[in-house]
């Protein structure tokens, strides 16, 4: 499996990847074509492919095959998918645009937009127990990653975030409402990644350490750019968060503050990794990446 260098970018297995999540919507004749042409839409749309990479990233770090975590890349991009499908929803966040194109719902309907993310849920759980071998690492991940988009974790963030708008949060709570809503699917993605390189105790621990800043830090950087960033290159709408009533950390810690933060997160994800020595640079770069992105 060839990979190109990140050292311009997130770039680590792209076009494997690409490849993986395509195949991984073959479905029989029995899928109606509007709903798989919707799937097909939301999962393959242009986008960064950065939770399948830390799946594969991960796994290589820890000594692994990284053609074997290939069916765990897919299942944590199609649970992202279906998220933002959801989450782009009129009862949500209410948004219609997506990465510079309409929103699931608008291009399509919103009865197909809500079954694409039932299907897209559904098909990543089906790849994780069929695809990942032993019997006994499926079945981890499967729980792993249940966990993760679960109540207490992703679904519960959203939860959460919805319940605070037009409330003033503290840091405090605005964290807690991210490390689920967002950092939990970082951080499953690096764990899935590692069990299936069968990683140590204290790989695992590092990795959790890494993606609990790293997962903070991108949150923290997409506030800052719904702030300042330039809708044609971010591909959705900006500055909504206010609008809808939003917490966010340059509402709460003003714009400065939110940038020194992100920083000092990047760098303890960076730290994180020290375990690993050379053999962690693509983890290395891809944090250098979430810092310094501007999409």
């Amino acid at each position: 499996m060839s990979t190109t260098s990140p050292t311009t970018g997130i770039h680590c297995y792209r076009d494997e990847i690409e490849t993986a999540l395509a195949e991984g919507l073959c479905f029989g004749s029995d899928c109606p074509a509007r709903l798989r042409e919707a799937m097909e839409f939301s999962l393959l749309a242009p986008g960064k492919r950065l939770r399948p990479q830390l799946v594969l990233l991960a796994c290589e770090v820890c000594g692994g095959n990284v053609r074997q975590a290939l069916p765990a890349a897919v299942a944590v991009e199609m649970i992202h998918a279906y998220s933002l499908v959801h989450d782009d929803l009129p009862a949500m966040d209410d948004d219609d645009l997506r990465r510079g194109r309409p929103t699931c719902h608008k291009q399509f309907d919103e009865a197909t937009a809500i079954l694409v993310g039932d299907a897209l849920q559904a098909r990543a759980f089906e790849l994780l127990a069929t695809r990942i071998e032993p019997a006994e690492c499926a079945a981890r991940c499967c729980g792993e990653l249940a966990h993760a988009v679960g109540a207490a974790a992703l679904v519960g963030g959203q939860a959460a975030d919805l319940a605070s708008e037009f409330q003033r949060c503290t840091l405090a709570e605005l964290e807690a409402i991210h490390r689920r809503k967002t950092g939990a699917l970082f951080r499953v993605s690096l764990r899935l990644g590692a069990m299936i390189a069968e990683a140590s105790d204290g790989q695992l621990a590092a990795l959790d350490d890494y993606a609990d800043n790293l997962g903070l830090a991108f949150q923290v950087i997409d506030d800052l750019l719904d702030v300042s960033g330039h809708e044609g290159t971010m591909g959705k709408r900006l500055g909504k968060d206010s609008g809808q009533g939003k917490n966010t950390y340059p509402a709460i810690l003003g714009v400065e503050a939110s940038q020194s933060l992100a920083e000092k997160l990047v760098e303890h994800a960076i730290i994180a990794l020290e375990i690993f020595g050379e053999a962690a640079a693509p983890l290395r770069e891809l944090a250098l990446f979430v810092r310094q992105r501007n999409t």
